[in-house]
């Protein structure tokens, strides 16, 4: 079952969306409020993907965003926002979403989006690699089954977007790859957004496996090219 949480206070739009979704399969079920569409999660945690708009009164969608990524690091999570400005769109991605959509939005974008992050999210949850189970670059241990890394025997929570890019680096260590290889990876080659959804996602690894993310020492940026991981540390 593809199942979906809408999550919008606007009822035209949140009808909208659900119509749309419904139309190609999946399961919807909606909230007029941050408020609402955290209980629910909390009585039926067994959502594929979550659809958040920002502008909410109350419990905004970057506050939602927050609590669902607290207790989930698998689900999928689209920002949807009206506003143009750059920040918003970062910080969305910087607390926890996997991509966002401004709008307005045309019915192709919203099924090509969700649908794109649900294959990804499908892909992880149901993943048998034909390889060794783990890989290990220095004091990093990534488990490609249980989908976890671990630095110096400690865990790190990662998203699902989080883990595909990490897999991908420790499938090819000390390789310069450039933004757009890193997208196509793991967006996919008919990825709707922009190429800086891969610089966001870069700087949020990096506060949670580097020491100092500022100056980062494993996941390095290759100038003119993109970023690579180098082993030799």
């Amino acid at each position: 079952m593809k199942k979906i949480l809408i999550v919008e206070d606007e009822e035209a739009i949140r009808s909208f969306e659900a119509i749309n979704l419904k139309r190609v399969g999946y399961t919807i079920v909606e909230a007029g409020s941050g408020e609402e569409a955290l209980a629910i999660y909390d009585s039926e945690p067994d959502f594929d993907i979550a659809l958040l708009d920002i502008s909410m009164p109350g419990m905004d969608g970057f506050t939602l965003c927050t609590e669902l990524r607290k207790r989930s690091q698998k689900l999928g999570i689209i920002m949807l926002t009206a506003r143009t400005q750059e920040m918003d769109k970062i910080s969305g991605l910087m607390m926890g979403a996997d991509d966002y959509i401004t709008k307005p939005f045309s019915p192709t974008e919203l099924l090509a989006r969700v649908d794109s992050l649900y294959r990804r999210v499908g892909m992880n949850n149901a993943q048998q690699k034909k390889m060794s189970d783990e890989i290990k670059l220095g004091e990093f241990v990534l488990n490609v089954r249980k989908h976890t890394l671990l630095k110096n025997g400690k865990n790190i929570e990662l998203t699902q977007v989080e883990f595909q890019i990490i897999e991908y680096f420790f499938l090819n260590p000390d390789v310069a790859l450039d933004r757009t290889d890193i997208l196509n990876e793991v967006w996919g080659s008919n990825y709707y957004g922009e190429e800086k959804i891969v610089d966001v996602n870069i700087r949020r690894l990096r506060m949670k496996i580097e020491d100092e993310p500022s100056s980062p020492k494993y996941l390095v940026t290759v100038w003119g090219m993109g970023y690579k991981w180098n082993s030799n540390n």
